[in-house]
C-alpha cells in the first residue's frame, strides 16, 4: 500500500489569521461568522485567532503576503465578496485577488484559504454566505484547518 498523508480537521493549538474585506460587509460579516463557527467547532481557541479587515478584495493579497511572511499563523483565511456589475471592474478585481492570494500561499509555504465569493448577483452572494448554498466562510476555514495540519505532516515527514 502507498503511504497516504492527509490533514486532519482539528484546529486545537493552531493559529489562524482571517482577512475580511469591509466592502459588501452585509455578505462578508456572514462569511466571517461562518469561518469563526468552523474554527471554534473544530477546537480553535479565540486567543489564537486574529482578524484583519481590509477596505476591499483588491487589498487582500498584500495583507495575506505580509501576514504569511511573518510566519505567526498556521494558516490564513481570506474572505470577501466581488459581485459582478455593469463594467469589467469585476474581472480585474476578482482575477487579481485570486492570483495574489495564490501567490502569497505558494511563495510563503503558509496555507492561504480562498473564501472570496465571485458572484453575478447580490442574491447569489447571500446564498453562499449562509443561505441555501451553505457558508463559504465556513468551508474556507475548514480548508485552512485541513491544510495547516497537512503542512505540519509534510514538514515532519521531510
Amino acid at each position: 500500500m502507498p503511504k497516504i498523508l492527509e490533514g486532519g480537521l482539528s484546529a486545537d493549538g493552531l493559529k489562524f489569521a482571517i482577512i475580511v474585506s469591509r466592502f459588501n460587509s452585509f455578505v462578508t460579516e456572514r462569511l466571517l461568522a461562518g469561518a469563526l463557527d468552523a474554527l471554534t467547532r473544530s477546537g480553535a481557541s479565540m486567543e489564537h485567532l486574529e482578524i484583519v479587515k481590509t477596505p476591499g478584495s483588491w487589498e487582500i493579497p498584500l495583507v495575506a503576503a505580509a501576514l504569511a511572511r511573518q510566519k505567526r499563523h498556521d494558516a490564513i483565511i481570506c474572505l470577501s465578496a466581488v459581485i459582478r456589475g455593469d463594467t469589467p471592474h469585476f474581472d480585474y478585481v476578482a482575477g487579481q485577488a485570486a492570483a495574489g492570494i495564490a501567490k502569497a500561499s505558494s511563495q510563503s509555504g503558509i496555507p492561504v484559504a480562498f473564501g472570496v465569493l465571485t458572484t453575478n448577483t447580490f442574491e447569489q452572494a447571500i446564498d453562499r454566505a449562509g443561505g441555501k448554498s451553505g457558508n463559504k466562510g465556513f468551508d474556507a476555514a475548514m480548508t485552512a484547518i485541513e491544510m495547516a495540519n497537512l503542512m505540519r505532516l509534510l514538514r515532519q515527514d521531510a
